[in-house]
């Protein structure tokens, strides 16, 4: 499912206007992403939960050339599956 998939079922589901809906799942996510830029936590219970990960600089390889490059430290955005939905994924 992609984010026009999920659009076009709440319109679907909930008889409302696309633009509304549209705006909707907008919201939703520039909320978590804004979240996700001040360090914070999302958890949705029974689904998962999302944060952020630092990673320290180190030296990599490009694997194309075989050159080694210094790679700069980085914080990129992690989730963690919750019970519930491994439960149902796993078919339990």
């Amino acid at each position: 499912m992609n984010k026009n998939h999920l659009i076009t079922a709440l319109v679907e589901k909930n008889k409302m206007m696309a633009k509304d809906a549209r705006a909707i799942v907008d919201l939703v996510f520039k909320g978590f992403t804004n979240e996700l830029k001040k360090g914070g936590r999302i958890e949705i219970r029974g689904f998962g939960s999302f944060r952020i990960r630092e990673y320290g600089a180190y030296i990599g390889r490009n694997p194309k050339t075989g050159k080694t490059a210094a790679v700069k430290p980085k914080k990129l955005p992690y989730f963690k599956v919750g019970r519930e939905l491994k439960k149902m994924v796993d078919g339990k």
